[in-house]
């Protein structure tokens, strides 16, 4: 096992089942992320059987990196992974903050038309391991302080449900890195039946979901996934989270000329979303070598935020990062041989 892959309930569970206390859990989980130790001999409060046990039952085993591509706002990482795949990660330079993207699966079956890294067809999930390596390697080895993470890089996380909750628990504990929990943005497509499973839990990150279309008919051709979780049932998913949670769930909305960036478009949007607590992110639609969509001009997304914005729909205009260097949203390949 990975010992980066094991939230402090895991590892306390662990030491319950070798008939050991279970405060040695925290003192575990407070050293590899504070203490930034990279052998269990290195604790001191742990006797040497236990660093032993531990030392058997666990590796430390991270990602490598392989390059780098920098513009003045943004930084994008390319990791291999211990199989020889590869995925990408990007750092983002806000006036608040950093905040990083991470990729949550090598590939991603969802097939959205307009995003380069569907064209790459999922291969596996990310374990949490290689998840939390991508936000660990910026802050250990770079020393950069992270404050924001979001999961929107290649893969949809919902797709890798149990290991995506394992490492937004594991970032956000406060033993370890202490990400507070409202910012970090878990992304979905829409696969309906798991947001109502995340509206579930005890404790929430912040959702934000993939829509991109008014209806159905122009979603399907856009997203597949529509055909699986039909507006309707996404909609109603995301209304249980939003009570559930009492948070307002962010609805992505990426603006491409001709195609989703109508005035009749804008006002079905506003009456799809009139009832629920939310906003809209509205992203100006970046290129992609696999497709010949353009992005709206700057006075379409205009016209379209006012409509919204008239019809009482709490929206906002994405800051575009990275798009010089194939950085920003959909343009994420983690193709090696492009590089």
């Amino acid at each position: 096992m990975n010992i980066y892959s094991q939230t402090v309930t895991m590892l306390e569970d662990y030491f319950k089942s070798s008939d050991e206390n279970t405060a040695k859990a925290r003192i575990v989980f407070k050293e590899l992320y504070k203490g930034k130790i990279h052998s269990f001999y290195d604790i001191k409060m742990l006797s040497e059987s236990i660093k032993q046990k531990l030392s058997n039952d666990f590796t430390f085993e991270t990602i490598e990196l392989l390059t780098t591509s920098e513009s003045a706002d943004t930084c994008k990482f390319l990791f291999r992974l211990h199989d020889g795949h590869t995925v990408e990660t990007v750092l983002m330079k806000h006036d608040y903050g950093n905040g990083v993207c991470v990729s949550t699966q090598v590939g991603c079956n969802m097939d959205c038309v307009f995003c380069e890294s569907g064209k790459l067809k999922k291969i596996r999930n990310l374990e949490t391991f290689e998840m939390v390596g991508q936000v660990l390697y910026l802050i250990d080895e770079l020393g950069i302080q992270i404050s924001h993470v979001v999961l929107m890089g290649i893969g949809e996380p919902f797709d890798n449900y149990d290991n995506v909750i394992s490492f937004t628990d594991i970032i956000t504990e406060q033993l370890g890195l202490a990400i507070a929990a409202r910012h970090v943005t878990i992304s979905t497509s829409g696969i309906a039946d798991k947001i109502i499973e995340y509206s579930n839990r005890s404790s929430f990150n912040s959702l934000a979901i993939s829509l991109h279309a008014p209806n159905n008919d122009l979603r399907s051709k856009l997203m597949p996934i529509n055909k699986a979780y039909p507006i309707e049932k996404l909609i109603a998913a995301a209304d249980i989270y939003a009570k559930r949670s009492n948070k307002k769930v962010t609805f992505a909305y990426i603006m491409i000329k001709n195609v989703n960036d109508s005035d009749e478009c804008a006002m079905e949007l506003a009456e799809l979303l009139g009832d629920i607590n939310c906003y809209v992110n509205l992203i100006p639609y970046n290129k992609t070598r696999s497709t010949s969509y353009e992005p709206s001009s700057k006075e379409r997304i205009a016209r379209f935020f006012d409509i919204l914005k008239k019809n009482n729909i709490n929206v906002t205009v994405r800051r575009e990062f990275g798009n010089d260097v194939s950085a920003a949203c959909g343009q994420l390949s983690a193709d090696y041989r492009n590089v």
